[in-house]
């Protein structure tokens, strides 16, 4: 499978980074191709502008021959081209970080991720994503996760995000609470998610 990787985590030492090599050396040794992009290192602008926000477009073809900025009109291209989804990120305040949020902005658009004919209608999915999987890492305790806060990160991946493009196989995991952890733990977590990885993307 071709799959594009994303990664937003400031710290280049933080486990997110962890997390996201470890998912991608077990990918690649399955046979997958990897199309990884660390947001942060890459210095990706997550500033929509005010052309970007209307577009429109009906195909991939018209959107990037609008896109002047090179970088995107690339993640564009390569999320298109994806048959899965890798994404590694912290929870923070309930949400992916800023730079993931502009991410989705300006990446997926009309005439790549998804079509409008009407602006009250029901999206049509663009992506091609077989399989989407997300890690994230939290130091919020999964009951107060679900019965305080209502796990927003879910409503967004799960149930706004993801289908609203087309990817409906999608699964997320959580490692938590991160802050404190043990080495040991972290190497199981560090194993579990490869686990997963050769699970959900076997073909």
């Amino acid at each position: 499978m071709r799959i594009f990787s994303l990664l937003a985590h400031p710290r280049d030492n933080s486990f997110c980074h962890a997390l996201s090599k470890q998912a991608r050396d077990t990918l690649e040794a399955e046979g997958h191709q990897i199309d990884h992009h660390d947001l942060y290192a890459e210095e990706f602008d997550p500033c929509l502008t005010a052309e970007e926000a209307y577009s429109i477009g009906d195909t991939l073809e018209e959107v990037l021959s609008r896109s002047e900025d090179a970088v995107v009109a690339r993640h564009r291209e390569g999320i298109s081209n994806a048959d899965g989804l890798l994404v590694v990120h912290p929870n923070w305040w309930g949400k992916p970080p800023a730079i993931l949020a502009g991410w989705m902005d300006r990446v997926l658009v009309p005439g790549v991720a998804y079509r409008l004919q009407t602006a009250d209608g029901l999206p049509e999915g663009l992506l091609s994503i077989r399989k989407a999987v997300v890690f994230n890492t939290s130091d919020t305790e999964a009951e107060r996760e679900r019965l305080d806060l209502g796990d927003p990160l879910e409503l967004i991946w799960g149930r706004c995000v993801l289908p609203y493009c087309g990817a409906l196989d999608y699964e997320r995991h959580v490692f938590r609470p991160v802050v404190g952890s043990s080495y040991p733990q972290r190497q199981d977590w560090l194993e579990e998610t490869a686990q997963i990885c050769r699970s959900a993307f076997d073909g």
